[in-house]
């Protein structure tokens, strides 16, 4: 071939190649002198600049400096005497790493976020001897805004366009796991008020498999809007229940008058925020359509002032987060600001809630107190796993659903996450006069393997079922 001319394809056809500026010939681009071992590939070596020599040289020498200061126990010495910010970092690293490495396995991230709390925490490699204020004021904004999304995802709008299913529905999957909960805490010795509670958190469940609906493009059929409305009664009447066993836990009676009194204030809450929210909100948004800041100053005003209004009136914090965020979705379904406060929930407060969990559980107890109550736990698998099969099967059979509808109805309400998780940390915070709490450390450690068990199995079973789905014919709307 002659110098400066190469083949175009099988005829043979040659075309001349232009060499301008500085650029070499194809035969003089690369320096004689330069070796390539045995075996390697040219591209092994292929961007391996000296600048690149020097980044590689550094972390080596920065990885052995670490392990040998690790060895002499100065590194852990200098975040347990360094100021926060220096501890800080550490948390940031845990929370960047775990969550991702726990979703590669099909876990959902909290997971991850809550063994980092376990990892750092005092039952860990103790970074500190306790919590300080920062962390709980993390927890509390964290569990606040975990119900405020939970609300926030849900739509008035779908649950009055099926309204009677969803209601069937919503009953008998509370009912179901409520009553069933309640004989399990009775027959393993509970109170009468902490079984009620057990009951309550087995009730309501989280749409983990909601995204795979959407992606199979069955989120506007009957059976899966029929769920999403459910989800109002049982979150609600699970949040009911809660506040209802707080007060007794609190104040040790429980007659007709306070608790008709307590349904009363909580009814008049409801009417408020579902009525002035929107209302003022529209107006509020209206005025300050162009000025996103002062929308997100708005939407984090309400939320906290909700919430620190429930307190006010004898409820729980996180009943008033979570009737914010039903009523901000009916005057805010999209926008810049929606995304913002949602992204702030998520990325910073939400992880300190469950980096908190962490840190407060001992991993010793948490495995010991599961072998032990291990029937329990069994138990409550159970409860929940039959109420709401039993529950989906009722409405299924009433409003003609197919069976892959409602296995696919029975493995989308399995999930509990969010709202199962902030009630659970409530009562087991909750004390009396004497000092105890309504539920122990052991209810704690059952719900986070419940959380587990149904956040890996519920999704894998939406996406069975829901292909099945859309094999056959769709039933008809109620």
């Amino acid at each position: 071939m002659e110098a400066g001319r190469t083949d175009s394809g099988a005829g043979g056809n040659r075309q001349p190649i232009v060499h301008t500026g500085s650029d070499p010939p194809p035969d003089q681009s690369q320096s004689p002198s330069v070796s390539i071992p045995a075996g390697a590939s040219p591209k092994t070596f292929k961007g391996l600049t000296f600048w690149r020599v020097l980044i590689l040289i550094s972390i080596v020498i920065s990885l052995a400096a670490f392990i040998v200061q690790w060895q002499r126990g100065l590194v852990l010495e200098f975040f347990r005497q360094g100021r926060p910010f220096d501890r800080f970092a550490l948390v940031l690293l845990a929370v960047v790493f775990l969550p991702r490495q726990f979703e590669r396995f099909g876990l959902p991230g909290m997971l991850g976020l809550i063994l980092a709390g376990l990892l750092l925490g005092p039952n860990g490699i103790a970074l500190t001897r306790e919590v300080g204020p920062v962390g709980h004021f993390f927890s509390e904004m964290g569990r606040v805004f975990l119900m405020f999304l939970a609300g926030l995802e849900i739509s008035l709008s779908d649950f009055r366009r099926y309204a009677m299913p969803s209601t069937l529905f919503g009953v008998a999957t509370f009912a179901g796991p409520m009553i069933g909960g309640f004989v399990l805490g009775q027959a393993f010795g509970y109170s009468t008020n902490a079984s009620v509670l057990i009951g309550s958190l087995l009730a309501s469940h989280t749409l983990l498999g909601y995204p795979i609906l959407e992606k199979l493009g069955l989120v506007r059929r009957p059976f899966t809007l029929t769920t999403i409305g459910a989800t109002i009664f049982t979150d609600i009447a699970s949040l009911l229940v809660l506040a209802v066993c707080l007060s007794v836990h609190q104040s040790g009676i429980l007659d007709w008058f306070t608790l008709a009194e307590l349904i009363g204030m909580l009814a008049v809450y409801c009417v408020f925020v579902m009525g002035a929210i929107p209302w003022f909100g529209a107006i509020y948004l209206r005025l300050r359509r162009e000025d996103e800041i002062a929308q997100f100053h708005f939407i984090l005003a309400v939320i906290v002032i909700c919430a620190v209004g429930a307190k006010l009136i004898g409820l729980e914090d996180i009943i008033g987060a979570f009737l914010c965020g039903i009523a901000v979705n009916q005057v805010l379904q999209h926008g810049p600001a929606r995304e913002k406060i949602e992204f702030l929930g998520k990325s910073l407060f939400i992880p300190g809630f469950l980096l908190f969990i962490g840190a407060q559980m001992n991993l010793a107890a948490f495995m010991r107190s599961l072998i032990e109550r291990l029937p329990f736990v069994l138990g409550t698998i159970g409860v929940l796993c039959i109420g709401k099969f039993a529950a989906a099967a009722v409405t299924a059979w009433v409003y003609k659903y197919t069976r892959s509808e409602m296995l696919s109805m029975w493995a989308l309400s399995l999930p509990q996450l969010a709202a199962t998780l902030a009630a659970t940390v409530t009562a087991h915070q909750s004390m009396n006069a004497a000092g105890e709490q309504l539920i122990g450390e052991e209810v704690v450690n059952v719900i986070i393997v419940l959380m587990v068990l149904t956040a890996t199995v519920g999704p894998i079973l939406t996406e069975r079922f829901g292909r099945n789905v859309q094999r056959v014919p769709v039933s008809e709307a109620p």
